[in-house]
C-alpha cells in the first residue's frame, strides 16, 4: 500500500509507522499547507507538493493544525473529496466532531455515556452564573485544543470573573465543566479498528493527567463494561482510530471526558507492550480491502 500520512515528516509517529511498515508499505508524509486542488472540465486533482493524493491507497490523518476559517473549511472539504474515492482515517466528519469539545460532549451524552455537567456560553455574565451554578469550582477548557493545553481549574470568584472577561474580549466560547473530585488518575483507552488497549495515567502533583504534562502511564486490566463504553464513545463521533478518556470520580462514577481522533500512542505502546503502529497499518489495510 501507499499510505499518505497527514502530519509532520520529522514526527515520531511517521518514524514509527515507517518502522512498522518496513518494506511492505510506503509511508509518505504530507502537510495541510501544501494541499492543492485543480478542478476543470476534464478532471479534479488533489495533491500535496508533488504527491498525488488520488494515487495513494489510504490517508491517515495525524494532525489538525490551527488555521483561518477559510483554510480549515478548504482542508476538510479536500479530505471529504478524497474520502469519496480513497480510505481516509479518520474521516473528515469524525475529525470535525472530535476536535470540538462541545460537540463531542453532546455526542457522548446522546450515546448514553455519563459526562460532567458542561456549560458553553459567550459572555462573562453567563459564565459567572454558570460558575456559581456548578458550585464555584470549574474546569475551563478551550473548545479546540489537546494535551492539556489551556485547561484551567478555577475556584475563586474574582479570578473566575477576570478569566471569563478575558475570554469574552478575544471572542472565545467559554467552555466550563464541573470539577470532578478524583484520585489523581484517569484512563486512556486506544481503539484501532477491532483492537483495544488501555493504560492508567497518574500524576503525582497535578490534577491534570496528560502524559505531556508529566503524568505516569501504568498498565491496567480492561473489563467488558469499560471496553463497551469506549467503543460506544468512538462510534459516537464516527472514529475507527480513537483515544477515549474516562475519569473515575471519587463518587465511584465513570465519566467520559473526551474522544481524540488523532491520538498519540507512544506512551501507551510502551506501557502495554503492543506495537500500535503495526495495528494502525493493519487497520488501514483492512479498510482498503473492505472498501
Amino acid at each position: 500500500m501507499r499510505i499518505a500520512v497527514l502530519g509532520s515528516a520529522s514526527s515520531w509517529y511517521v518514524a514509527d509507522l515507517q518502522r512498522a511498515a518496513g518494506d511492505s508499505h510506503a509511508i509518505v508524509p504530507i502537510t495541510y499547507r501544501h494541499l492543492h486542488s485543480q478542478v476543470d472540465m476534464h478532471s479534479i486533482s488533489l495533491d500535496s507538493g508533488e504527491f498525488d493524493l488520488f494515487g495513494c491507497d489510504a490517508l491517515l490523518v495525524r494532525s489538525m493544525p490551527p488555521g483561518t476559517l477559510e483554510q480549515v473549511i478548504f482542508r476538510m472539504n479536500a479530505l471529504a473529496q478524497l474520502a469519496e474515492e480513497r480510505v481516509v482515517v479518520n474521516t473528515p466528519r469524525a475529525i470535525e466532531i472530535a476536535v470540538d469539545k462541545y460537540l463531542t460532549t453532546v455526542k457522548l451524552r446522546e450515546a448514553g455515556l455519563r459526562v460532567p455537567t458542561t456549560i458553553a456560553c459567550q459572555t462573562a455574565e453567563q459564565a459567572m452564573e454558570s460558575f456559581l451554578s456548578l458550585g464555584g469550582e470549574v474546569v475551563v477548557k478551550p473548545v479546540f485544543g489537546g494535551e492539556g493545553r489551556g485547561i484551567t481549574r478555577v475556584a475563586d470568584e474574582a479570578i473566575a470573573l477576570r478569566t471569563f472577561k478575558a475570554l469574552e474580549q478575544i471572542g472565545a466560547v467559554i467552555y466550563l465543566q464541573e470539577f470532578i473530585e478524583h484520585e489523581g488518575c484517569d484512563l486512556r483507552l486506544l481503539i484501532v479498528g477491532e483492537r483495544i488497549v488501555g493504560m492508567r495515567r497518574r500524576h503525582p502533583s497535578d490534577w491534570r493527567t496528560n502524559i505531556s504534562r508529566g503524568a505516569i502511564g501504568e498498565p491496567f486490566e480492561l473489563n467488558d463494561d469499560l471496553v463497551q463504553q469506549a467503543r460506544l464513545a468512538a462510534r459516537s463521533v464516527g472514529a475507527t482510530v480513537a483515544g477515549v478518556d474516562f475519569l473515575p470520580g471519587r463518587d465511584r462514577r465513570l465519566y467520559a471526558l473526551e474522544v481524540n481522533a488523532v491520538p498519540g500512542w507512544r506512551a501507551l505502546s510502551r506501557v502495554a507492550g503492543v506495537d500500535v503502529a503495526a495495528w494502525v497499518i493493519e487497520h488501514l489495510q483492512d479498510c482498503c480491502e473492505n472498501r
